[in-house]
């Protein structure tokens, strides 16, 4: 029962990941400048309703990997300083993320561009530091 509450975990974090970044990287390199060709009005309009959809994905995403997180801390004790470093590197820029995921998906955000191209960058750095400490420990 514990390896199969292990691997749910493992997979409610990835998908959550996934989902987050994937609809951030999404946003901010197609929607976006998809809709440059549109009057401003309807480009807002069409931006704002975007945002709202995508606000509930943004929620249950951060809950996800709040829970797989912690789970998987808590679970895997035992680690070097140097793997407690890049974890902390990797929850602040966790923080940066979901602050600036939420913020975009405010509806008349004119910020809303800047604030995903952060996020997206950020998620990567995530990216690759998780890769790193799945590898290396």
């Amino acid at each position: 029962m514990a390896e199969l509450l292990s691997l749910f975990m493992r997979w409610l974090h990835i998908s959550s990941m996934a989902s987050l970044i994937g609809g951030i990287l999404y946003a901010r390199m197609v929607a976006i400048p998809a809709d440059v060709a549109l009057a401003p009005e309807l480009r807002a309009a069409l931006e704002d309703r975007d945002a709202a959809r995508y606000r509930p994905l943004v929620v249950a995403a951060i809950i996800g990997l709040v829970l797989s997180g912690v789970y998987s801390v808590l679970s895997t004790p035992g680690h070097t300083r140097r793997y407690h470093v890049l974890l902390g590197i990797k929850l602040l820029l966790a923080g940066h993320v979901f602050a600036s995921a939420l913020l975009a998906a405010r509806p008349g955000n004119p910020r809303r561009a800047r604030q995903l191209a952060g996020a997206l960058i950020s998620g990567l750095a995530i990216i690759l530091i998780a890769a790193y400490l799945h590898r290396t420990f």
